[in-house]
């Protein structure tokens, strides 16, 4: 049976559970939005609209050249693109932190990709996906109910995202002590439902890797590096483009397997990159925000060394 015909195992109860938490983890987020971070971005739009555009445009473009160059299974090359087309994930923030980069700024435009999602990630999925042939046959066959994605999208990302700000604006003590373990209970949630969906179909994971590995391996590696230097070409400060590298390159992982187990009855080769970007962009994403933080913390030692030495 090849990957395109397997259906992962996945417990409704489970996508239950994981819809709730995911809305929970996006509620955290938002406890750091306040609606005047908005007036901002009309203020100094660039930051976030270089980040949103290497998101929503340039990514998914990528995504489809490289399925195109690597002719995958349709089921990786659909698991690929819808990656591509969500919003970036909670991860980023934290990596943003520890890279020394524009926390502020990453913040900012998680809130926003995630507002921008609701109707970008249903529109560029359906239009990339029907470029590639064999991809296309699955989409005839898969009946996607675009309205049903966009209430999805709202009820997991946008409802949680206003409820989060709201908290924060009618009880900003309360929301200042929640963002912190808030953070880290959504990173060891992720981690454990990727870990667990991992080990359910693990006779699977290890047959058909191959086929996953590379293909995330390119697309995460070009979506870091064009959410980097696209602030750089458009002369943004390094934080500001740390902070757009980890939007682009970090996904939301969790999201894209909602979506794929909600519409696609958890089909294999999507879910299959879903859960192994998962695994994957956490390890690029630390080894990248360590190197770039080890970069600061150097200079910040030569900088003292020589006002010592004048």
């Amino acid at each position: 049976m090849g990957i395109d015909e397997v259906t992962l195992n996945f417990d409704p109860t489970g996508l239950k559970v994981l819809s709730f938490v995911l809305a929970i983890i996006i509620l955290g987020i938002a406890l750091d939005i306040e609606l005047e971070d908005f007036y901002k971005v009309l203020k100094k739009p660039k930051g976030p609209l270089i980040g949103l555009f290497s998101q929503f445009f340039l990514l998914p473009m990528i995504a489809t050249a490289i399925v195109f160059v690597m002719q995958p299974k349709a089921s990786i090359a659909l698991g690929i693109i819808l990656l591509a087309c969500c919003p970036g994930g909670n991860f980023s923030n934290f990596l943003t932190h520890l890279s020394g980069g524009n926390t502020a700024l990453s913040v900012t435009m998680s809130a926003i990709s995630t507002v921008v999602s609701i109707v970008m990630t249903p529109l560029n999925f359906t239009f990339w996906a029907k470029l590639y042939p064999p991809a296309s046959l699955i989409l005839k066959e898969v009946h996607i109910d675009p309205v049903q994605m966009i209430i999805t999208i709202f009820l997991v990302l946008i409802l949680p995202t206003i409820i989060g700000m709201a908290i924060n604006k009618k009880y900003p003590r309360q929301a200042i002590k929640l963002r912190k373990p808030m953070r880290i209970f959504s990173i060891i949630f992720f981690m454990g439902f990727i870990v667990v969906a991992l080990v359910v179909n693990w006779q699977y994971f290890l047959q058909y890797i191959g086929l996953a590995f590379f293909i995330v391996l390119i697309t995460n590696a070009l979506a870091l590096i064009i959410g980097y230097q696209a602030a750089r070409f458009l002369k943004l400060p390094v934080p500001d483009a740390k902070a757009c590298s980890f939007e682009v390159g970090i996904q939301n992982a969790g999201f894209t397997l909602l979506l794929i187990y909600s519409f696609f009855n958890g089909l294999g080769g999507m879910a299959l990159i879903a859960a192994w970007w998962g695994v994957w962009h956490f390890i690029s994403g630390m080894s990248l925000a360590i190197y770039w933080s080890k970069k600061v913390d150097n200079k910040l030692m030569e900088n003292t060394f020589a006002n010592s030495q004048s």
